[in-house]
């Protein structure tokens, strides 16, 4: 089995509502993505012979997935009231709403579906919120 690893970073902050601590208020964090894929052979004909994939194409979905998370503040659907929503969106902040708490477990799980809906042969995803704790999402 062959494997390859690319990775990519992210600012952005987040909370989780409901939470009974310090994560209950918005902090932010320096989020890393690694992703790795897979494959049993390597291609063998044109110009990714001898190449799982192209690793620039990896990289490129990549940074686009953190870039769409870069500097913003990422919030669970339904945990901010409908005046503070206007009110930051008034302010020209820059938001994403995801359907689920934004935990690190969570977008592992997120990031990994995106990239298996794109082609690529995911074998794992690993979200970084701090240099020292991670997550990281499979599937059997």
């Amino acid at each position: 089995m062959y494997f390859l690893k690319s990775e990519a970073s992210f600012d952005s902050a987040h909370f989780l509502y409901g939470y009974d601590g310090k994560c209950s208020n918005i902090h932010g964090h320096r989020w890393k993505i690694e992703v790795t894929v897979k494959d049993l052979s390597l291609q063998s004909e044109g110009q990714t012979r001898g190449m799982i994939i192209d690793f620039g194409d990896l990289k490129k979905a990549l940074k686009s997935m953190a870039d769409n998370f870069d500097h913003a503040l990422i919030y669970e659907t339904g945990t901010l009231k409908k005046d503070t929503l206007e009110c930051l969106l008034r302010d020209g902040f820059r938001l994403v709403e995801l359907p689920y708490r934004p935990t690190a477990e969570n977008l592992a799980r997120h990031f990994y579906q995106l990239l298996k809906e794109s082609g690529f042969n995911i074998y794992n995803v690993t979200v970084y919120e701090t240099p020292n704790n991670c997550a990281m999402f499979e599937e059997d």
